[in-house]
């Protein structure tokens, strides 16, 4: 249970139809998401996340691949201003990466935490001031969904069966409510939608 005085937690996902976040070929099997990540809706979306968050949540993975991919973005005067605003923020705020074997930090502003997520959420929370976005990181949204502790959900639903791959909504979490606060549907089927926990 969140108070007043603590920092929300927000978490970031492309979700399959059938409410998987890969395709059959495995954690890098984004094929399916590909045709919808520039549209303009989810664009807006990605602005969105980051404007009221000053920190950035990873797993390891997420965080090597984003390395090799969003600073270039940043430098690039010919992006998309949305991608160039969403990469420069992510290469400037703080950054929390989950891993159990990194030894040193991926990037500048970085710190390695091999500890329980939800765990790690909670102290964030009461530290600081903004948003906690936990960015596109199924291994570290799962746990703190099971803790209750993500207090708004930036969901991209794109109109395609995957058939196979992981699911976020695992069976056994906890029953919650939660408010849809923004929709927006896009040329191709993809919908953005934000939902706040009703605590």
């Amino acid at each position: 249970m969140t108070d007043s005085t603590s920092r929300r937690v927000t978490a970031n996902l492309a979700l399959s139809l059938d409410g998987r976040y890969h395709g059959p070929g495995g954690p890098g099997d984004f094929s399916m998401f590909a045709p919808y990540v520039t549209s303009e809706v989810a664009r807006r979306q990605l602005t969105r996340i980051w404007e009221g968050a000053t920190t950035a949540v990873l797993g390891r993975l997420n965080a090597e691949g984003f390395l090799g991919y969003w600073p270039s973005v940043a430098e690039d005067e010919n992006a998309d201003p949305r991608d160039r605003g969403y990469a420069k923020w992510l290469v400037d705020s703080e950054k929390v990466v989950f891993s159990t074997t990194l030894t040193e930090a991926p990037w500048e502003r970085t710190r390695v935490v091999n500890a329980p997520a939800a765990d790690i959420l909670a102290e964030l929370r009461t530290t600081g001031e903004g948003d906690i976005l936990v960015n596109s990181s199924s291994s570290v949204i799962k746990p703190l969904l099971a803790a209750d502790l993500v207090d708004r959900l930036y969901l991209m639903i794109l109109p395609e069966i995957a058939g196979d791959g992981q699911r976020l909504f695992d069976d056994g979490l906890r029953a919650t409510k939660w408010k849809l606060t923004h929709q927006e549907t896009g040329d191709l089927g993809e919908m953005a939608l934000v939902y706040d926990r009703a605590r």
